[in-house]
């Protein structure tokens, strides 16, 4: 009795572990914690924007970053433009 009641004990405090490292990411691209309307990010902040390209300048994906569908489209939008532009390359190392 005693083995298996440990073993409960276990698997709850993992799967508590499990639930609790799964928190709410927040939008990085939000300002105050609200969303700012419409929708835009400057494509000269290229600070803000080298957070969101890798070392071989691949745009990272939404898991990664956190945005919400609408800000992964700005950004993405934002980080093409200043490509165009010459202020962020295509191709990283």
């Amino acid at each position: 009795m005693a083995k298996s009641s440990a073993i409960e004990q276990i698997r709850l405090s993992r799967k508590r572990a499990r639930l609790r490292s799964r928190a709410k990411k927040k939008d990085p691209v939000f300002i105050n914690g609200q969303r700012p309307r419409p929708m835009y990010v400057d494509y000269k902040d290229l600070d803000f924007l080298k957070r969101f390209i890798n070392r071989q300048a691949k745009i990272i994906g939404r898991r990664k970053t956190g945005c919400s569908a609408v800000s992964q489209h700005a950004v993405n939008k934002a980080i093409k433009r200043a490509r165009y532009m010459a202020l962020l390359p295509f191709v990283g190392e």
